[in-house]
């Protein structure tokens, strides 16, 4: 007889796959965006066809080079005026 492989549930699928993405060094991010970010990641995702994790990545990383070039100032000064 041969044994047939269990079928998992979808919450064991996410928990596996969360899991499979820690042991690669991934960390999960969570959060809500408020209208007008949507409206800027509406128009990242539709231009570059990033998954909302390069998406996300990326901006973090953009930050962090803005801060490390003593740009986030200048940045956050962009962003006010013009009201993003």
């Amino acid at each position: 007889m041969s044994e047939r492989k269990k079928a998992f549930s979808n919450a064991e699928k996410q928990k596996r796959y969360r899991e499979r993405q820690k042991e690669h060094g991934k960390k999960e991010m969570r959060g809500y965006l408020s209208p007008e970010a949507l409206v800027c990641y509406e128009l990242i995702a539709e231009q570059t066809n990033w998954s909302d994790s390069v998406i996300l990545s990326n901006a973090v990383r953009l930050t962090y080079a803005a801060y490390k070039n003593g740009q986030i100032g200048l940045l956050n000064n962009w962003l006010n005026e013009n009201e993003l």
